[in-house]
């Protein structure tokens, strides 16, 4: 077995036996459990005479609610991501662990791809599982499903990836506190980057949305959030967006287009580059 996967393995090993696994997991199904009762809420609302509200109005509304919940696991999911990449290279560096193992015929390179494709596992793993939980949950509360529930999870398995990949280059040159604050906070400026990129479509203001253009590239979280909205929408309420023109592009919580195949390209080139450097960097580092 090639070296990288021994240690991608291990990495797999000695994540899953912390508690912050035990305690995603918890989390998740208190979150999934008390969401489903309040998309169950959602069908016994009634008009002001008495009616239940029509199939397509349920639908809105849940997609709706939905897209609020997913924000919300998406930056548990980028906060976990960058707790757990911070310390991934520094720890070991400074405990003196990696110098046991790189006095081994073990490449640096090995290393930060073991590592990194050990986490990203998990990262898959547990976006795959929360994110088909809470679609279930959503499906038997009030029988609505996304029109793109596959492409959501690959959005959203992604927005944790980037997270994951960043941390694992700051970790090669900064302590893991540091390097898992530093990640957190740039997926919250992408994030208000974004919003200020939409604010400036919707105002047709150049210079604002060049601000969002910039922040997809240098950061592609939010291009991949903005994919997973788009994933979440009904046909009909991308529809009236669209008809709004420029004005239903500002929506922070609103996507009427999906990530064009160019920037979904530019994202897997984001990801080989900072696994680039991340190797070059760890490359140059006294051990």
């Amino acid at each position: 077995m090639p070296p990288f996967l021994v240690i991608a393995r291990l990495t797999i090993q000695e994540s899953s036996r912390r508690r912050l696994l035990l305690a995603l997991l918890v989390l998740t199904l208190l979150v999934v459990g008390f969401s489903a009762w309040g998309f169950n809420k959602i069908t016994t609302v009634t008009r002001s005479d008495g009616t239940p509200l029509p199939p397509d109005q349920v639908a809105l509304l849940t997609s709706q609610l939905l897209i609020v919940i997913t924000f919300m696991f998406s930056g548990v999911l980028a906060l976990s991501a960058a707790v757990v990449a911070g310390p991934l290279i520094s720890a070991e560096v400074e405990s003196g662990l990696l110098l046991s193992m790189l006095a081994r015929p073990v490449r640096r390179s090995e290393v930060v791809i073991g590592k990194w494709l050990g986490l990203a596992v998990l990262v898959a793993i547990y976006a795959a599982f929360a994110g088909t939980l809470e679609l279930a949950a959503v499906d038997w509360a009030t029988g609505y499903m996304p029109p793109h529930p596959v492409e959501l999870l690959m959005y959203v398995a992604a927005e944790g990836l980037i997270l994951l990949s960043l941390g694992l280059l700051l970790s090669t040159r900064l302590s893991g506190i540091t390097a898992g604050v530093i990640a957190l906070a740039a997926w919250l400026i992408a994030w208000i980057a974004g919003v200020v990129g939409d604010i400036g479509t919707g105002l047709q203001n150049q210079a604002l949305e060049n601000v969002g253009i910039v922040s997809h590239l240098l950061l592609p979280s939010d291009g991949l959030w903005r994919g997973a909205i788009y994933a979440m929408e009904p046909d009909t309420f991308i529809a009236a967006m669209r008809a709004l023109g420029t004005a239903g592009r500002a929506n922070p919580f609103a996507a009427t287009d999906p990530p064009p195949l160019s920037f979904l390209a530019w994202v897997i080139a984001w990801f080989a580059i900072v696994l680039t450097l991340s190797i070059a960097s760890f490359r140059r580092r006294e051990i």
